[in-house]
């Protein structure tokens, strides 16, 4: 079951035993505790019939103890877990997993990872609890997902907005949902989210950032490219070298791998490019300016800068030093 769905059946006030949340995707996994910890239960019930516990400090016997208790004044109680991947002995759960109380609602949030599978807790939830795995979403999906969440806040956003959000924050959701709450303080009245309040509420440059960066590359714009890596030299936290070398080898890769495509076509490039009109303008610019020769040196280039700016072959130059010399050797015949 999705996170979607878990949500809706809560509203509905229609609840499982047992929840067993895990993965490395966190942010689903604190929307559900989130949700659970303060509406699942009127505020007027929950100071009986709330219970949290904290896999570090936790103790096995004390959480099945309880979640064996009766509500109080009430139809049901809440027994939460959280950072249940830290807790010692989980597996003592087993009992109470297996034969749950039907007044209480179980909810474990195991972070970062899953329980292994091979385990006899496992194959318990797998049978008698609701299982919601948190996977990492696609960096391919980044782009829409924003959009959406974006949209069921009320608001609209452009696609410029978005790539200013995903190349500065890469698929780190919980941060993402986090800075456009930021935004939404800020907005008032305005629903339309442009680049302009990226800048000014989130500290983003809509100027000097990765994409623009991209957009001076594939021009071969050298002087532009400069200005843009010169800031980033002055901002060292704005853009590190760690941060723009994965961002640049996305885009790189997808136009290297348009080169083995039969249909080059706008249509069939776009789905490629996720349907972003400044994505697929930037391709195209790369292609008639380096060629196929041109894209292999491009990613040659930053995998031997990755290097570099890991120590490997070089030490002390800082990371926009590094970015500045691979730039030029890359716009340089």
């Amino acid at each position: 079951m999705s996170a979607e769905k878990i949500l809706s059946s809560w509203k509905k006030k229609d609840f499982k035993p047992v929840y067993w949340l895990e993965g490395e995707e966190e942010y689903y996994i604190d929307m559900l505790m989130n949700y659970a910890e303060h509406q699942i239960l009127p505020e007027s019930e929950a100071s009986f019939n709330l219970t949290v516990f904290y896999g570090r400090d936790a103790d096995w016997a004390a959480v099945i103890n309880a979640c064996k208790r009766y509500p109080m004044f009430a139809e049901r109680q809440v027994v939460l877990l959280k950072e249940a991947q830290h807790m010692k002995d989980i597996d003592k759960l087993e009992s109470y997993v297996e034969s749950p109380l039907s007044s209480t609602v179980f909810i474990v949030g195991y972070k970062a990872k899953s329980l292994d599978k091979r385990t006899r807790l496992y194959k318990l939830i797998t049978k008698s609890a609701e299982l919601f795995n948190s996977a990492k979403i696609k960096d391919e999906k980044v782009h829409e997902w924003i959009a959406e969440m974006v949209k069921s806040k009320g608001y609209t956003i452009l696609p410029k907005a978005i790539s200013l959000l995903e190349e500065h924050i890469g698929n780190d959701l919980s941060r993402i949902a986090n800075e456009v709450d930021k935004l939404s303080v800020n907005l008032r009245d305005k629903k339309n989210i442009d680049e302009d309040d990226i800048e000014k509420f989130i500290g983003i440059s809509k100027e000097y950032n990765v994409f623009e960066l991209l957009a001076a590359i594939s021009k071969k714009d050298l002087s532009k490219a400069i200005r843009i890596l010169n800031y980033f030299e002055s901002n060292p936290k704005a853009v590190p070298i760690q941060m723009a070398l994965p961002a640049l080898y996305s885009h790189f890769s997808k136009v290297y791998a348009v080169y083995g495509m039969n249909d080059k076509s706008d249509q069939a490039l776009k789905p490629f490019f996720y349907f972003n009109a400044n994505s697929l303008k930037q391709a195209k610019d790369m292609m008639a300016n380096y060629g196929y020769p041109g894209m292999e040196k491009l990613i040659l280039l930053l995998h031997q800068y990755n290097l570099k700016g890991v120590g490997v072959g070089d030490t002390g130059t800082s990371g926009a030093s590094l970015m500045k010399e691979m730039v030029v050797k890359m716009m340089i015949d």
